[in-house]
């Protein structure tokens, strides 16, 4: 039986004469965790909305599941099991910590998020809040306004919300732009705990990271995939070092 729980075969994606994937094939095992790097403007972000659904390809077929997933709506795709986060943080500033994380766990369990009173008494929605706000190690923090945390607290937030409807697969959309060394860290290893047993797809630009938290990395450069490999396969590549990763890295 295959260990592959989301396959990209020849996927493209155009804008007007302007194609900005080609012909993308893309393999993630389950329970791996894979980067995906490369320069600004390779398309890593436009590929990470099409298999989430923000958008449609122009060709090829993207299967999730043993299902064909190209065409579905995103909150199709979040309820067949995979979830995504974003680069810009995708929180509500003026809901407190615990009421982010209690919307998006109501997702999962079908609930209408309006009806306050209703969700207070609901001890499965409650319990689902707790134990994801004690993964994320966000306790401390649950009555916080969201909006008035650290930025690198607002991202434990993001992570998670994402894994609220507890998804198969994860995509991580550059999780430790704009952090500081220290917050990096953190975060790095928030993410290898909290995401153990899931498949993992992460886009990351902190080559550092990249080599430590991905067991497979995959390099797309100007829409199409170069390369992919282990961390130590990706280093020694030469077409990779000269197209992105420059002779430090490998060094």
């Amino acid at each position: 039986m295959s260990d592959i729980v989301l396959s990209l075969r020849g996927v493209r994606k155009s804008y007007g004469a302007s194609e900005i994937i080609r012909g993308v094939d893309l393999d993630l095992r389950a329970g791996e965790r894979h980067a995906l790097i490369g320069p600004n403007g390779a398309g890593k972000s436009t590929l990470f909305h099409l298999i989430s659904g923000n958008t449609a390809p122009s060709a090829g077929e993207i299967v999730f599941g043993g299902q064909r997933i190209d065409g579905w709506s995103p909150q199709r795709i979040a309820r067949a099991g995979l979830a995504r986060s974003f680069q810009i943080t995708n929180i509500f500033p003026k809901l407190t910590v615990f009421e982010n994380i209690r919307l998006a766990v109501l997702r999962r369990h079908h609930l209408q998020y309006a009806f306050w009173r209703v969700l207070d008494r609901a001890t499965a929605v409650r319990e689902d809040t707790e134990r994801l706000l004690e993964r994320v190690r966000l306790q401390a923090y649950a009555t916080s306004l969201a909006g008035e945390m650290t930025y690198s607290a607002q991202r434990s937030l993001e992570l998670a919300m994402t894994l609220a409807c507890d998804p198969q697969v994860v995509l991580l959309d550059e999780p430790m732009a704009g952090m500081s060394s220290e917050e990096t860290a953190y975060t790095a290893e928030l993410i290898r705990e909290t995401t153990a047993g899931r498949a993992l797809l992460i886009v990351e630009h902190d080559m550092s990271v990249v080599f430590d938290l991905g067991e497979r990395v995959s390099v797309l450069v100007y829409g199409e995939l170069i390369a992919t490999g282990t961390p130590d396969e990706i280093r020694a590549h030469a077409g990779v070092r000269e197209a992105y990763l420059g002779e430090e890295v490998a060094a």
